[in-house]
């Protein structure tokens, strides 16, 4: 990312960013003249976080580049990976940052700052991210999927953010793609269970068990397997094209469903996109509507590394 020096910082209106995931904590300052990231720092959170000692590094960073600059952010913004309630400012349920649960994260860091907070789950603003500086610039319709850890979805609709009413819409990780499958959500079978970190990793346990003659570790990452497969390996491969397959049908019915120009898939596709599209786009193919499919482009993130911090971002910019 461009860096903007420290004189054009100084007088650049700004926002600070604060990405909440599963292994890391993120702050970050967001010029707004350049819109690039100008400083950031990076803490390490876990399933024993303690989101007072986590959050508070943050603000403190936080508290620190403010007093550098000749004014106070326009906002704050928060990129929250977990279920979180809008509405109360709570995260609600994070299977990864499980002493998070019911913590007021936006009223914690409105008291410190004193400035606008305003907060997101990580999907809805990681798709405003890339709606606004990534792959959908100039895009109405579009559904951004995280493909991580988890498979989570954010959906803008007619160039708005969908929530739903109960700020679940987009997940499409929870939908029923087979009759069996790992039981990622306690649901075999789901889309989750295929498409996400967690689910390869499982379902490649499952199978390697069966092969002894695979290069991949009896206990494989979702890395592991793409390495594998990208080195040849047929077990590995065989994986991957059931990864894409299940994908595939899962954004058939994302397809029929909303009919959206574009549907931008990050982490796991972004990294491993020649070995997941050939199937995907197969299922896709067969399972939805042509004249749908036609007018829907399947593209990797373009943000990378730094969506998260450009997902806190914009938070604070859009509201």
């Amino acid at each position: 990312m461009n860096q903007i020096n420290q004189k054009d910082e100084a007088n650049s209106p700004y926002y600070i960013g604060i990405d909440i995931g599963g292994t890391k904590l993120a702050v970050s300052l967001f010029d707004i003249n350049s819109s690039a990231i100008a400083k950031r720092e990076q803490f390490a959170t876990g399933s024993q976080s303690d989101p007072v000692v986590a959050l508070g590094n943050a603000i403190e960073t936080a508290k620190l580049w403010i007093e550098q600059q000749s004014e106070p952010p326009c906002a704050v913004g928060v990129s929250v990976g977990g279920m979180f309630d809008i509405e109360t400012g709570c995260m609600k349920q994070a299977p990864h940052l499980p002493n998070w649960s019911e913590f007021p994260i936006v009223e914690t860091i409105q008291k410190q700052l004193n400035v606008p907070v305003f907060a997101e789950n990580d999907a809805n603003a990681c798709a405003l991210a890339e709606w606004k500086y990534g792959a959908g610039i100039g895009t109405q319709n579009l559904i951004f999927l995280t493909f991580g850890t988890g498979l989570g979805g954010g959906l803008i609709l007619g160039g708005k953010l969908y929530r739903g009413m109960s700020g679940l819409a987009g997940e499409i990780g929870a939908i029923r793609v087979s009759d069996d499958g790992p039981p990622i959500r306690n649901k075999p079978g789901c889309l989750e269970g295929f498409a996400s970190g967690a689910g390869i990793a499982s379902y490649a346990e499952a199978v390697r068990a069966e092969n002894p003659n695979s290069i991949l570790p009896l206990h494989p990452s979702a890395k592991d397997v793409a390495k594998a497969a990208f080195n040849d390996d047929p077990l590995a491969i065989s994986i991957m094209n059931q990864c894409g397959s299940q994908l595939g049908k899962g954004l058939a019915i994302l397809i029929d469903l909303l009919n959206p120009e574009m549907i931008i898939l990050g982490s796991i596709f972004a990294r491993s996109e020649s070995l997941i599209r050939p199937a995907m786009e197969k299922a896709v193919a067969e399972e939805a509507m042509p004249e749908a499919v036609s007018a829907c482009e399947i593209v990797a993130a373009k943000l990378g590394d730094s969506i998260g911090d450009y997902a806190a971002a914009t938070v604070a910019a859009i509201r």
